[in-house]
């Protein structure tokens, strides 16, 4: 739903820095080197994984890679400083931390990079020099709230919980997860090695998926949604009233923001200044064909995972999860949320929850 704003958008507030971190500078390739890693990505990588998809082992070796290199909170205590932006990997996690982050710092928070005031324990390990670490505590000091936002991809069992904290869940369809995955992965990560979208599909819906089961999840969230330091959310809700989220998840943070402040936090959240501003939000310069400031931005939409996805691939990933999820006995209402709709932009319509425990629905009809 477009933002209006009455008099033209809001000015930018004055920004505060938002952490006293400082990270290495980033590793930098010559030219012969570079070419030399084109040259063997290209005649010796590419063709033996694509040997191993023929195969039916690639991008299986991939997904379980990833989750060997993915790290863990060891044995951290939260404290009631903590809010966890809890989020599937591609869900709107890093949407989710630029409104949080900018609620905590009352639409000011200035930054080079979004990983360099939130810490993001789980990221895989070679990114882990370049990120903000848990024992920096920076980001909360130099919060006017006292708060600061931590990432994480990880089902709640795997994430430590306390009672003084609070833990923001975010959960997005599958299909559209896989497909803006496969986009995110193709231009950041695998290039000219990435696996077909078939396979690519395939992946989630197998023990070896890169981020786990999305439906274990899902689950591991919506069990303790009605607990008073969870909040469940779904981005297709948080698309459809980008205003309302917002002010949801403050009144969750129990952060009392100024119309001024309001205003700030929904222009600096927008897709069009995100997008605007990329590069406070990219991972870095992580392989060869991808530029620095590519990342983790790219439409925006929910509902367009057709756009990759045929009808029959998107019923089998309906039918997976839906299997899933009463397998794991959660009676999270998956046709209402995000089974496939007989025409592109139908609406959300709020469930019955309150809205404070409120998960948003799509109509279908």
């Amino acid at each position: 739903m477009p933002s209006c704003y009455i008099g033209g958008p809001p000015k930018a507030p004055s920004m505060t820095q938002g952490s006293a971190f400082t990270p290495p500078p980033p590793p930098v390739l010559s030219p012969h080197a570079r070419v030399a890693a084109l040259a063997l990505v290209y005649g010796l990588a590419v063709p033996l994984l694509k040997l191993l998809e023929a195969l039916g082992q690639w991008p299986r070796l991939y997904g379980r890679q990833i989750v060997k290199l993915t790290g863990g909170f060891d044995e951290y205590r939260p404290t009631r400083h903590d809010v966890f932006a809890c989020a599937y990997f591609k869900s709107g996690t890093t949407w989710l931390l630029q409104i949080g982050t900018q609620i905590a710092h009352r639409g000011k928070a200035d930054f080079d990079n979004v990983h360099h005031l939130v810490p993001w324990p789980d990221a895989p390990s070679p990114m882990g020099p370049h990120l903000i670490p848990l024992s920096n505590k920076s980001p909360q000091a130099l919060s006017p709230t006292g708060l600061r936002l931590i990432k994480t991809h990880l089902p709640l069992d795997r994430v430590p919980f306390a009672a003084q904290a609070r833990y923001i869940a975010l959960v997005r369809d599958p299909k559209d997860v896989i497909v803006s995955g496969y986009h995110f992965v193709r231009s950041l990560i695998l290039g000219p090695m990435m696996p077909s979208v078939e396979h690519w599909a395939e992946l989630f819906l197998t023990e070896d998926s890169p981020a786990g089961s999305w439906a274990a999840h899902l689950d591991s969230y919506w069990r303790r949604r009605t607990e008073p330091n969870v909040l469940f959310l779904t981005f297709e809700a948080m698309k459809w009233d980008h205003r309302v989220a917002i002010e949801q998840i403050a009144r969750f943070m129990d952060v009392d923001l100024s119309q001024g402040e309001l205003d700030a936090v929904e222009q600096q959240s927008s897709f069009a200044y995100m997008k605007r501003n990329e590069a406070k939000f990219s991972a870095g310069q992580v392989l060869l064909w991808k530029a620095p400031e590519a990342g983790m931005l790219r439409r925006g939409n929910h509902g367009g995972s057709g756009e990759l996805l045929t009808p029959a691939l998107q019923q089998r990933i309906d039918d997976h999860f839906r299997a899933e999820l009463r397998r794991l006995g959660c009676d999270f209402p998956y046709d209402e949320a995000f089974a496939a709709c007989p025409y592109v932009g139908a609406p959300p319509v709020r469930s019955s929850h309150a809205i404070g425990r409120s998960v948003f629905q799509r109509s279908c009809g």
